[in-house]
This record gives structure tokens, C-alpha cells and sequence, in this order.
């Protein structure tokens, strides 16, 4: 049983370690895909640079994510789970990619299921 635990756990680390690296990693580039795509024109309107910049922006915000969850696993992952949230919530606002945030809210339940399993016992 635990053997299955801590399997999970690493699965869950390496898994919001990674992904949150590679996707803000990602925004600097895009090739994985168009990130400003995603930013409602209302907020785009808001910004004071370009909304590639804004993007660059989040995605060092998502590399530092990612690396506290390989270092500080247990903050790392509530920092993942409630930006992931944070997103979703933009996406609903925006009336846009409701697929996308649906998606985001199961991730951040995962991330914050990683920050249950790494709680210190007292």
C-alpha cells in the first residue's frame, strides 16, 4: 500500500513539475501552440504591451511553478493548483475554450491532491 502511495506521489510531482516547465517554457516560442490565442480581448485591451509579452510573462511565472514543485513539493503544488484555477476562471469569464478550463479545474484538483499526499503528519 505504501509502495503505491509514493508512486503516485512521484507521478503526481514529475507530472506538475514538468508540465507547468514545458508549457512556460513554451510561451516563449509557441510551438506547441498560439498562447495570446487564449487572453480574452478584454483583457488584451487592458495590457500595456503586446499580450506575447504578457504570455512571456505568465510562462516564466509557470517555469518557477513547475520548479518549486520539484523543490518545495508541497507548496509547489498548491501554487499549481490555485494558477490553475486562476485560468480556468479567466476562461469561463471570457466565454472561450470552456473545454480548455474544464480541463485546467481536473488538473488543479491533481495538483492539490499532490499537496494533500506531501502534508507533513504531526
Amino acid at each position: 500500500m505504501e509502495s503505491n502511495v509514493q508512486f503516485v506521489k512521484n507521478l503526481l510531482k514529475y507530472t506538475f513539475g514538468l508540465v507547468p516547465i514545458v508549457a512556460g517554457m513554451d510561451k516563449f516560442t509557441n510551438i506547441l501552440t498560439n498562447w495570446s490565442q487564449y487572453l480574452s480581448e478584454n483583457l488584451t485591451a487592458m495590457l500595456p504591451f503586446e499580450p506575447s509579452v504578457f504570455m512571456m510573462i505568465v510562462g516564466a511565472i509557470e517555469v518557477v511553478a513547475g520548479i518549486l514543485v520539484f523543490t518545495k513539493t508541497h507548496f509547489g503544488a498548491y501554487l499549481v493548483s490555485v494558477w490553475l484555477v486562476l485560468i480556468a476562471i479567466t476562461l469561463v469569464l471570457s466565454g472561450d475554450y470552456l473545454d480548455v478550463a474544464v480541463r485546467d479545474i481536473v488538473m488543479a484538483i491533481g495538483a492539490f491532491s499532490l499537496a494533500k499526499l506531501t502534508e507533513k503528519k504531526s
